[in-house]
């Protein structure tokens, strides 16, 4: 009996060649949760602007700007703590 030589196209490779399908990379998917390492109050904050991409302070920022103006801003805030999962 021969055996085929690594050499032999048809020889079996470890490697899949370059028409084999890679499947494409899936990021790890969004959680919309409180943000514990990262907190002051309750890390409400902290998980928006982890979850949206963006900077904590500037997060921080447009919740103390927008309780200047009129609105239920500390409600939502609460609520949020209250109805955000811990991370």
């Amino acid at each position: 009996m021969t055996e085929k030589s690594p050499f032999d196209p048809a020889y079996p490779s470890a490697f899949p060649d370059a028409t084999t399908p890679v499947p494409p990379f899936q990021p790890a998917p969004k959680r919309f949760s409180r943000d514990l390492q990262n907190n002051w109050l309750g890390g409400v904050c902290s998980g928006i602007a982890r979850y949206l991409g963006w900077d904590v302070t500037l997060v921080r920022v447009l919740f103390v700007v927008s309780c200047v103006l009129p609105g239920p801003q500390f409600l939502i805030y609460l609520l949020l703590w209250l109805v955000m999962p811990k991370d």
